[in-house]
């Protein structure tokens, strides 16, 4: 293999953004081993089997959330250098160092996933406190930390950065060591973040469905740094142009989650995906994101479960992954069930009986108000700084989903649905 020219550029092509432009850097550390595993861990777990050209990796998205990090970094410079000059202390050579954090950090930030993404962290384990599970962001970390330090620091054009891997992780993390840079963190994670502009686009493209669409040249433009009055610093925000953009940015999260990622069967399949997984696993979950147990972890991607369900492994779950024999959701609630709705859930339930062989809850909170609201500078002269809830009536009326499914068998749904219908309603 050739030596590697640190100062040549290279292009991938991508069917959300065209071209994705990296360096020397980047193409090292995109040819890692560990960010290569991305390529077999699949964006959306099964959802292939509702929308068949759901087939895309992580390892596609999260060069996607590199580019579109890049360019909210660029427009908020754009909009804001003066403001981050004066009020963070940044120069040209500091927005340059700091914009190059934020693309290694994107590009990193879904390193740890597992195998089929989300739909296995309900078996990561515990935190040592027991207070609460690990999530795929604890693993990202301790990979950039344990196993890509000498790609990132050793690299010949790190000389001009110095980095260090912790600089990642602190704003992978949003910890103290950030510094000034802890403002990028919403560029990472927040409700404008790159993560979500760029599966809302990807995901819709290859589920080949629109509901993930969104005017993203439009928010692009107006997004900006935001001094706030609350918390007397800078946060990310928009013009109030970019109203509508950004309802549009909420909205298309919304579609995608009741239309593609709660589909009744990818909640099926995610179902057996879990249980099948607890079989395949030594005591039912995977290991922690330590020094010592984290090859093992890394050993776990979708081609070694695939092999173990072609290899009959994986229990009852298991063969109907292999199958495509999955629960059939029977009942459902509406997605924001009354107190009545789940009354009469509760009589669905009793009334069924060991018919029910799952329950699931599609459970999601599509806004966060407060500290989290999107700031909103208005266009006039007084330059005042609101929340996006409070522009929007859209997003101030939407109300997280708490919708229940209710699965049987496929060879007593029918009797199932028949007993479900057969309950009679309160009236209101």
């Amino acid at each position: 293999m050739a030596a590697s020219n640190p100062h040549r550029q290279y292009e991938v092509r991508c069917p959300v953004h065209g071209f994705i432009g990296i360096n020397d850097w980047e193409r090292e550390i995109i040819n890692h081993r560990d960010f290569q595993r991305l390529r077999r861990i699949r964006q959306l777990a099964w959802t292939d089997q509702v929308y068949p050209g759901a087939m895309h990796s992580r390892f596609e998205h999260s060069l996607g959330v590199m580019h579109m990090a890049t360019k909210l970094y660029e427009s908020v410079v754009r909009q804001s250098q003066p403001l981050l000059e004066s009020e963070l202390g940044y120069n040209r050579d500091g927005l340059e160092r700091d914009k190059t954090l934020v693309r290694l950090t994107a590009l990193l930030h879904d390193v740890g996933h597992g195998p089929f993404s989300h739909a296995a962290e309900e078996l990561f384990p515990l935190r040592a406190d027991g207070s609460e599970r690990y999530v795929h962001e604890d693993y990202s970390a301790a990979i950039i930390r344990s196993r890509m330090r000498d790609v990132i620091e050793d690299h010949p054009l790190n000389i001009n950065y110095r980095f260090k891997v912790e600089d990642i992780t602190a704003l992978l993390e949003g910890s103290d060591r950030a510094g000034r840079g802890i403002f990028w963190r919403e560029v990472i994670s927040g409700q404008l973040d790159a993560d979500r502009m760029d599966y809302l686009l990807r995901d819709s493209l290859h589920a080949g469905v629109d509901y993930g669409r969104y005017d993203w040249r439009r928010l692009l433009n107006t997004v900006k740094a935001v001094r706030t009055s609350d918390s007397g610093g800078l946060r990310l925000g928009i013009n109030e142009g970019g109203v509508h953009a950004a309802e549009a940015l909420v909205l298309a999260r919304y579609f995608m989650f009741t239309q593609v990622y709660f589909h009744k069967t990818r909640v099926a399949f995610d179902h057996h995906l879990r249980e099948a997984l607890a079989e395949l696993l030594a005591g039912g979950v995977f290991p922690r994101p330590t020094k010592e147990e984290l090859d093992d972890y890394l050993a776990w991607d979708d081609w070694k479960v695939l092999g173990n369900l072609a290899a009959g492994e994986g229990g009852d779950h298991g063969r109907r992954l292999a199958s495509r024999d999955h629960f059939r959701e029977v009942y459902h609630t509406p997605e924001v069930p009354t107190p009545a709705d789940l009354d009469h859930l509760e009589k669905v339930r009793d009334q069924l009986g060991s018919l029910v062989r799952a329950e699931k809850r599609a459970e999601k909170s599509w806004y966060k108000v407060g500290n989290a609201d999107i700031s909103v500078v208005s266009d006039d002269d007084t330059r005042r700084v609101l929340p996006l809830s409070l522009h929007s009536t859209v997003v101030d009326q939407l109300r997280a989903t708490g919708k229940v499914m209710l699965f049987a068998d496929r060879q007593e749904c029918a009797i199932a649905r028949q007993k479900a219908a057969s309950i009679q309603r309160n009236s209101p």
